[in-house]
């Protein structure tokens, strides 16, 4: 019905992942997106009549995992609802429990912290699951394909957009001038790479 009312059913329940519409009466979804992230990496995907693509682009910054523009096919939504909740749970999992330290980045996929140098990053789980994947494979190209198979999932129905805005979020994050990256490049035509720095 509204933000407030989820807000206090949230005080009780944590649930699996958050459909929210952008255009909700009262407090908007970007709004109540914006403060869900002060207290959960609940998956959230906005499911919303606005087209725009400055919306979707706003909506992906803020930390949403996936938007969905009306109208749409069930079979869509509940594809990326799964992979949305496949993907939440899969830094769970046995093959990467281990925490990751490249360089002055360390993170712990266990707890959803990552740090670089002595500062504390405020990643969103869709920004720690690509930073994740990129520090993993640190030097190497990345194509855009691979980033999609392997944080978005092989059956994800997206547009290959949301890759992008992801990066330009997370340089915003990781990088001193998001314009001038050193540690997330961009390959032309072929991908990205993570250049470690060293820990001082």
């Amino acid at each position: 019905e509204n933000a407030e009312n989820a807000f206090a059913l949230l005080a009780h329940w944590q649930p699996h992942l958050v459909l929210m519409d952008i255009g909700l009466p009262g407090m908007d979804g970007l709004e109540a997106l914006r403060q869900l992230r002060y207290t959960t990496k609940t998956p959230v995907i906005f499911v919303t009549s606005r087209r725009r693509e400055l919306d979707e682009v706003i909506g992906l910054e803020m930390g949403a995992d996936d938007y969905i523009t009306k109208p749409f096919h069930l079979d869509v939504l509940l594809a990326r609802v799964k992979v949305a909740l496949r993907r939440s749970g899969a830094l769970s999992t046995e093959s990467v429990k281990t925490s990751l330290s490249v360089g002055d980045l360390c993170m712990d996929p266990r707890t959803f912290q990552a740090e670089l140098g002595a500062h504390a990053l405020d990643l969103t789980p869709k920004e720690f699951e690509l930073l994740f994947y990129l520090a993993t494979r640190a030097k190497e190209v990345v194509s855009v394909d691979d980033i999609v198979t392997n944080v978005w999932g092989e059956d994800w129905v997206g547009e290959t957009q949301t890759v992008y805005v992801h990066m330009r979020w997370l340089r915003k994050k990781v990088e001193v001038d998001a314009t001038r990256p050193e540690r997330l490049l961009t390959v032309r035509g072929l991908g990205y790479k993570f250049v470690p720095h060293e820990a001082v």
